[in-house]
């Protein structure tokens, strides 16, 4: 099968329906492609692979369009096995290739395949000759880790991306973004931006600082669609996301052993509604994997958490959240904070110091409800509902 995206780069992609977690932490409700691309010019270039075993004709694929052709480079352009996954399977069957990487890249391909010949260093800002095309080497380091770069082909303005720009999903058929309904993606891309690249959002600004001195025609990443009608869609989704600019609206998320919490959540819900908030999420921690809940949490400027009280500490998956959300290091969120107990407390407790700990603005004093949330107990939460829908409305 030939899949051109220019007369002569190719789409060498693999759908992979099978994997149930990527990083054996995230869901794939829809699975996940992964991308590479064949340059076949004068000299013939494969950029990155795929993971290892998810087709295995993969190599037998990059034999037919070569034609009986040497391959003259394989570039890396990320080392991280969904995408470096084929590289010792490329080496055994064209043994001669160069290897194109940075110092960093050479690092970790030496730490998993033992490959320290025919390699080939770049530095930022590098070219090299195919032929009709004259690629460029940008490095956009820590999108999403250290050896990261991004290729670009001088001579058809195409930007091989890494794993910038992709999102879960398989693809389904349509490859490019002119086939795709892209409502289908957005909500993936949105969490795997969140998930996986979000901790980094100062270096995607760094990275989309070089980029925009760039001519971008054709962007092709290693997860996803390929874009060709509009590639300043996705472009300028991942400028939002990185700068962490989000929708009016909240996320309520709530942890509730018996129920009490649940109610709460959906009194303060019903509030920001009367207060014309029109966009109103909530999720029960315990039912909802942290990833969809991270990815919600960046969709909204406003966020609210609940805790039941728990052996004198949070709720533990409330607590994991907080937790990840300093560790991603999440910015520019409005904060609503309750809880319950029933003897000692706690939840809020801990919730409030977490509060001081990332620095978000909160915007009204926690409801931390004793027993039952009976109508005068929840008058503490008309002030959060209030308080947040003015800060929203601004």
């Amino acid at each position: 099968m030939k899949i051109n995206v220019t007369e002569k780069i190719y789409w060498m992609g693999v759908n992979d329906r099978r994997k149930h977690l990527f990083e054996n932490i995230w869901p794939l409700p829809n699975g996940v492609s992964y991308n590479s691309y064949l340059i076949k010019d004068e000299k013939t270039a494969l950029v990155d692979t795929v993971e290892m075993g998810a087709d295995s004709g993969y190599i037998g694929w990059i034999e037919m369009l070569l034609e009986g052709r040497e391959l003259d480079y394989l570039i890396v352009n990320h080392m991280e096995l969904d995408h470096a996954g084929e590289i010792g399977a490329i080496v055994r069957r064209y043994p001669n290739v160069q290897i194109i990487g940075n110092s960093k890249t050479f690092k970790i391909l030496e730490g998993y395949y033992g490959i320290t010949d025919n390699l080939l260093e770049v530095c930022d800002g590098a070219e090299l000759e195919l032929g009709h095309h004259k690629l460029k080497f940008v490095f956009t380091p820590w999108v999403h880790w250290p050896e990261t770069m991004m290729t670009y082909d001088l001579t058809e303005k195409v930007l091989f991306s890494a794993d910038a720009f992709g999102t879960f999903g398989t693809l389904d058929g349509a490859i490019f973004d002119d086939e795709i309904d892209f409502e289908v993606y957005r909500e993936e891309m949105r969490r795997y931006y969140s998930n996986i690249v979000g901790k980094f959002s100062n270096m995607v600004q760094k990275a989309l600082a070089k980029l925009c001195e760039l001519e971008v025609k054709y962007l092709c990443p290693l997860h996803g669609p390929i874009w060709r009608n509009n590639p300043s869609r996705v472009i300028e989704l991942y400028d939002r996301w990185s700068r962490y600019q989000a929708r009016d609206g909240v996320v309520i998320i709530y942890a509730s052993m018996y129920g009490n919490n649940a109610r709460t959540a959906d009194y303060i819900a019903r509030k920001l509604a009367q207060h014309g908030i029109k966009q109103i999420k909530i999720h029960d921690v315990s039912k909802t994997h942290i990833s969809y809940l991270i990815s919600d949490i960046w969709k909204y400027r406003g966020v609210i958490l609940g805790s039941c009280a728990y052996n004198t500490n949070m709720f533990p998956l409330i607590e994991s959240l907080t937790r990840e959300l300093e560790h991603i290091g999440v910015k520019n969120k409005y904060l609503g904070l309750f809880g319950s107990y029933s003897w000692n407390g706690g939840g809020v407790r801990n919730l409030t110091a977490f509060a001081e700990a990332i620095g978000w603005e909160q915007v009204a004093p926690a409801a931390d409800i004793f027993g039952t949330p009976t109508p005068e107990k929840l008058e503490a939460c008309d002030a959060i509902a209030l308080a947040m829908a003015e800060r929203l409305k601004g």
